[in-house]
């Protein structure tokens, strides 16, 4: 359990088309918890977080129109915390190097990137435990 000097954790959301509901699934399993993060996800994605589960979530541009770009940017400036990010590895993604421009920058930064459904329900599940052992560019 977070004490009151623990900030929320800040989370980037983005999902692939065919990932989506998966994602809007993950995010009921971890509503409770979500709603105290910050949450940040690219355009469709934060869209059916805010509709289907009533999140509070600040909405990018969807990923091919440059939402991506837009979460790498504040990860890099240290706005960003843990990325959870459904990725379709059956379906070519126009916006490709966006994509792995996002991944790459979580790498650099040391933030944590979740790519499928079981790292990121061990991620959340971590997080809800001890957010404050989680590595963060806030941390660095």
């Amino acid at each position: 359990m977070p004490d009151a000097a623990t900030p929320p954790a800040r989370i980037a959301l983005i999902a692939h088309d065919r990932k989506k509901d998966a994602m809007v699934r993950l995010a009921r399993e971890f509503e409770p918890f979500l709603r105290r993060c910050t949450l940040c996800a690219t355009g469709t994605t934060g869209g059916r977080l805010v509709d289907e589960v009533g999140l509070v979530v600040e909405r990018m541009l969807s990923g091919p129109l440059g939402g991506d770009l837009q979460i790498g940017a504040r990860l890099a400036t240290g706005g960003v915390d843990v990325v959870i990010f459904l990725r379709d590895p059956m379906t070519p993604q126009p916006h490709e190097p966006d994509i792995n421009a996002l991944v790459r920058a979580c790498d650099v930064h040391d933030v944590p990137c979740a790519t499928n459904l079981s790292s990121a329900r061990l991620l959340l599940a971590q997080l809800q435990i001890s957010p404050s052992e989680t590595p963060s560019p806030r941390a660095a």
